[in-house]
């Protein structure tokens, strides 16, 4: 059964790597569930490895499963030819309110890659996610393509990955809100990497921002990334965010900050989330999910991916 893995992992890598070095991308998703037996994905970052193992209805007994990562490891370090101290393993489960965002240790073990010439930060032990998700390249490539003398709002932030390209494609002014400081501190880190630390033309702002969506507004943005939470319960909040109860909520505040020719993207990963554009008048929803995931992504329901705009 190993064997089966290995040849997978050999035949993706063989397609990818040639696919990644064409487009300069260093960080990519080798092997994403592709055998039901192996039920992880794997993703190289430059000279790193990052594996994340799925809990399945089979739950592994502990010694299955130190076999099979002790397997995993020797296949993955020989067909990537990356050294074995490179390959970091996570548990993944579903994950509720912020927990995919709380610290599982202090090792803090990461690297700076690139990712269309743009320098970020990636963390392989301390959080269950690396600070890069690599779902939305193509949409943070978007984003800098359209950034050029922009006001751009990045809402629900995270790292701030998409804070640096919308930097990076020329904008004016880039405001990135979330609501933890730790991530605030990483997005400022990520975007002082590339260049970018005019104060002025960079802000950041940690909010609640389900509260501050209520807020007078104080400026109209011509760009605007919203990529919330499925579910939410942070202590940072008052309330509690479900996607899929709230999103008519969030989109209507966020579109009053948007310039009436400007662009809205809205993205979220809950699997079963159904839009109703009649709840929103007044603006074109283009569903551009299908675009926006990337080649190396077999899971093509990883996200759901909207472009707004008023009408």
């Amino acid at each position: 059964m190993v064997q089966d893995f290995e040849n997978r992992l050999s035949k993706n890598y063989r397609h990818i790597r040639k696919w990644a070095k064409r487009l300069q991308i260093a960080c990519f998703r080798v092997y994403d569930f592709d055998i039901p037996s192996f039920p992880f994905c794997v993703e190289k970052y430059a000279d790193y490895v990052h594996i994340s193992l799925y809990k399945t209805k089979k739950e592994l007994s502990r010694e299955e499963l130190e076999l099979l990562l002790n397997n995993l490891q020797d296949v993955v370090a020989r067909v990537l030819e990356i050294p074995t101290h490179q390959i970091f393993f996570k548990t993944r489960a579903r994950q509720l309110g912020s927990n995919q965002y709380e610290k599982l240790n202090n090792q803090s073990t990461g690297a700076w890659v690139d990712e269309f010439g743009a320098k970020l930060w990636v963390n392989f032990t301390d959080y269950l996610d690396t600070g890069l998700f690599l779902d939305h390249r193509t949409t943070r490539n978007w984003v800098r393509e359209k950034s050029q003398g922009k006001k751009v709002l990045n809402l629900f932030s995270y790292t701030g990955a998409f804070s640096v390209q919308a930097a990076r494609g020329g904008a004016r002014l880039v405001d990135t809100i979330d609501m933890s400081n730790v991530y605030l501190e990483w997005a400022e880190k990520n975007m002082r990497a590339n260049g970018f630390e005019s104060k002025s033309q960079y802000r950041y702002f940690r909010e609640d921002i389900l509260a501050w969506l209520k807020k007078p507004i104080s400026e109209i943005y011509d760009l605007i990334i919203l990529d919330p939470p499925t579910f939410s319960n942070s202590k940072m909040m008052k309330g509690i965010l479900d996607i899929q109860r709230d999103y008519v909520f969030l989109l209507q505040a966020t579109l009053k900050r948007l310039n009436h020719q400007g662009i809205l993207y809205f993205s979220n990963n809950f699997r079963g989330f159904k839009m109703d554009a009649s709840r929103l008048p007044g603006v074109l929803i283009k569903d551009v999910s299908a675009q926006s995931i990337p080649e190396d992504f077999r899971n093509k329901k990883i996200h759901q991916c909207y472009m707004i705009q008023k009408v």
